[in-house]
């Protein structure tokens, strides 16, 4: 796990800054990139990014990479798939991006999202930094309608399966102020460790701070608070162990 970090809060900075509309797209969307990265992204979206069927798909094979940081051998790219910060995003050979997915590496003083090798990620599922990075290893398998938020470092060990509707949320909010809204209080972000091999069951809520031992098993609808060991089985809301694997 790494130090604690306070979360900067992008959104708000966009929101509160006096700069034209179009530089706040391109800060959105591209980060510190020119004009010319931002045109290179609007025509490629333009011409791929909808379209549908075996041309859509062999389009963006090809022009999606062109926006990237890196992007290995084999890689699809479904429907309405939306890149923010691409040059934030490296992905791995043989990976799948299912439609409607989003990938946003958005930050100011991150590295952003890296895929491995062998990676599908399921329709609409979202993967998005405040300034923070997600890191997901060769082989893993999320499921569709999941969503991976990091303010600090986010890490998916190799063969990981993340089932529906998952959520892993690397970054809260400090609430010890009661005389103050939840917003205007300062946010801060341990991040998040999940070992090899484990398997997130469905509906499961991984919250800051936790890790998740190599080879655990969380049973559907839990809500891990804290830290599980590995080769464990845990269920329940908080998530507990229920049993050892060995």
């Amino acid at each position: 796990m790494t130090e604690p970090r306070q979360i900067l809060d992008i959104q708000q900075q966009l929101v509160n800054s006096h700069e034209s509309p179009m530089r706040k797209y391109l800060a959105l969307v591209i980060g510190r990139g020119s004009w010319l990265s931002l045109m290179k992204y609007e025509v490629i979206i333009l011409l791929c990014s909808t379209t549908p069927g075996a041309l859509g798909l062999a389009l963006r094979k090809v022009l999606y990479p062109r926006l990237l940081g890196k992007c290995g051998r084999n890689v699809v790219f479904g429907a309405n798939v939306v890149l923010r910060h691409p040059k934030k995003i490296t992905i791995g050979d043989n990976v799948v991006i299912d439609d409607n997915c989003l990938l946003d590496a958005k930050g100011e003083s991150n590295a952003g999202i890296t895929i491995g090798s062998g990676v599908f990620i399921g329709r609409n599922t979202i993967l998005h930094c405040k300034n923070g990075d997600i890191v997901i290893e060769d082989d893993v398998n999320i499921g569709f309608n999941c969503d991976i938020a990091s303010s600090n470092r986010v890490v998916i060990g190799r063969k990981v399966l993340v089932a529906a509707y998952s959520y892993i949320v690397g970054g809260g909010h400090d609430f010890s102020k009661s005389d103050a809204s939840v917003m205007d209080q300062k946010r801060t972000a341990k991040g998040i460790s999940i070992g090899a091999e484990v398997w997130i069951g469905a509906g499961v809520i991984v919250q800051d701070g936790c890790s998740i031992g190599e080879g655990a098993i969380v049973g559907a609808g839990a809500v891990v608070t804290g830290d599980l060991p590995p080769k464990t089985v845990a269920v329940g809301l908080p998530a507990r162990v229920i049993r050892n694997r060995e």
